[in-house]
């Protein structure tokens, strides 16, 4: 965590979150307390829009329209907490990391079904779930819950994507490790990022500010966790119209931002 003696007080006063990262307060603007950490959630508000518009024309299922707004909604919600660092905008940001994965568990564990079925046991669950965690994160306030509770959904997803590429599809392994993969490195960097901080801190009041930004780890964490995060739903997608025998391709918008293209099935002459 971030040294106090370093940071200033701007427009949104004192920091009242239980979290302050490593990057400095109020250092690039008066008006946002981690500018870095606010702007590289860019990356998770913007293209998900993107892929949310693009299932509702493809006519897919909402569940994947939900996976993708979710992310949009995380994005949003860090923004306003790194932005402000205010405890009301911090429980905007980590509440939503909760609720989206229960999303992205139902959608991966619903892969193989017939089509618009709906599985109101797991539904149940995975509600009961969320409330619980929600219930429990605001009594007691301790992150580590948080991101203990955070951990087990990601962790039931990957062990559930290594199914998939195990046993069912494995032509999809180089998307679901790569998702898997981008968001491993940035959780390894995020770890960092809070180890040694005072170091990175160090660092950066020695070097040129252009060359500091890019030791903002806390920020590469939004950016490899959002991406890992979008191909992940690319994946779980992608599974899904396989298994309804759509005709599922991988694209990249303006060469660059993978997105997947749905054909519907060919119809039997």
């Amino acid at each position: 965590m971030a040294p106090v003696g370093a940071d200033r007080v701007g427009y949104w006063g004192p920091t009242t979150s239980t979290l302050d990262w490593c990057e400095e307060n109020y250092a690039v603007s008066f008006y946002v307390a981690e500018f870095w950490n606010t702007l590289s959630n860019l990356i998770m508000i913007l293209p998900p829009i993107y892929g949310a518009i693009q299932t509702v024309k493809d006519g897919l299922e909402k569940r994947y329209t939900a996976s993708y707004l979710a992310i949009t909604v995380v994005g949003l919600g860090s923004w306003c907490f790194h932005m402000t660092l205010q405890y009301e905008m911090q429980l905007l940001d980590e509440l939503p990391m909760i609720y989206s994965c229960c999303i992205f568990v139902y959608c991966m564990f619903e892969s193989f079904k017939t089509k618009n079925t709906v599985n109101y046991h797991l539904i149940f669950i995975l509600v009961l779930f969320s409330l619980i965690v929600t219930t429990v994160y605001l009594k007691v306030k301790e992150p580590i819950f948080h991101q203990v509770m955070y951990g087990l959904l990601v962790f039931a997803l990957v062990l559930r994507s290594i199914y998939i590429v195990t046993w069912v599809y494995p032509w999809l392994r180089g998307l679901g490790y790569t998702s898997l993969g981008i968001f491993l490195m940035g959780f390894f960097l995020w770890n960092v990022d809070n180890i040694f901080c005072d170091s990175l801190r160090r660092f950066r009041t020695k070097v040129p500010p252009f060359v500091g930004v890019f030791t903002q780890l806390h920020a590469w964490w939004h950016i490899l966790t959002g991406l890992g995060s979008y191909l992940h739903v690319l994946f779980s997608l992608y599974t899904r119209t396989l298994f309804l025998r759509y005709r599922p391709k991988v694209k990249f918008l303006l060469g660059m931002w993978p997105t997947i293209l749905v054909e519907p099935p060919k119809k039997d002459i």
